[in-house]
């Protein structure tokens, strides 16, 4: 699956850069069938999105491509994690954050720098905490031993329910991210998405009272 993820990254740029007649060769049209549905039409979406594009719409685009393959590889998946932490974010908590921008583009320029010298001078894991908003950014360093490893098939369940949770739930989880061993991590992380919403800080209390 992983390898079809990169075959299907690849024919996107393929099927954009040379801007492919409508009905698509049959050797891709093989390895489009392999793909899941969702990348199949996310990518036969832009394939529509790059025969709509004028000529000078599609000199930006490469220009913007070689600007982006210029770019270190670090630079690049930093920017790729970002933008994939941005989705993941709730509409309250991008405005949120959309908010803190605004005034972060107010303060003097001094003051800028400065605040962008101490987000530098965090660890890596500090920083990447910081990208599930300014409520989970406060708490992740506590929580990452119980979250920051868990199976991709519950990431985004997992992100909502932290997403939703009060400052209790999370000190419970904070209590027992400390307490519980790494081989009852993933046991417990299920157990947790199967309780309801409205029983979920009561299930908690009672696990951090065992």
């Amino acid at each position: 699956m992983r390898r079809l993820g990169i075959i299907g990254a690849g024919l996107c740029v393929l099927l954009l850069a040379t801007a492919l007649a409508q009905a698509l060769p049959s050797s891709l049209s093989t390895v489009m069938a392999r793909l899941p549905e969702a990348e199949r039409a996310r990518l036969l979406q832009r394939h529509a999105q790059w025969q709509a594009m004028d000529e000078g719409r599609r000199t930006q685009w490469q220009q913007r491509r070689l600007a982006w393959d210029a770019l270190p590889r670090e630079e690049r998946e930093q920017r790729r994690a970002r933008y994939g932490a941005w989705r993941e974010l709730d509409e309250p908590t991008r405005d949120r954050l959309r908010a803190a921008s605004q005034a972060f583009t107010a303060l003097p320029p001094q003051r800028q720098q400065e605040l962008r010298e101490q987000f530098a001078a965090l660890d890596s894991l500090q920083r990447a905490g910081w990208r599930l908003g300014p409520v989970l950014g406060v708490d992740y360093d506590r929580l990452q031993p119980l979250f920051g490893f868990v199976a991709p098939e519950e990431r985004a369940a997992l992100l909502r329910l932290l997403q939703q949770s009060d400052a209790m739930q999370r000190d419970d989880l904070v209590a027992l991210a400390q307490r519980l061993p790494p081989q009852e991590r993933a046991a417990f992380r299920h157990a947790l998405l199967q309780v309801p919403a409205a029983r979920r800080g009561q299930w908690l209390r009672q696990q951090r009272a065992q």
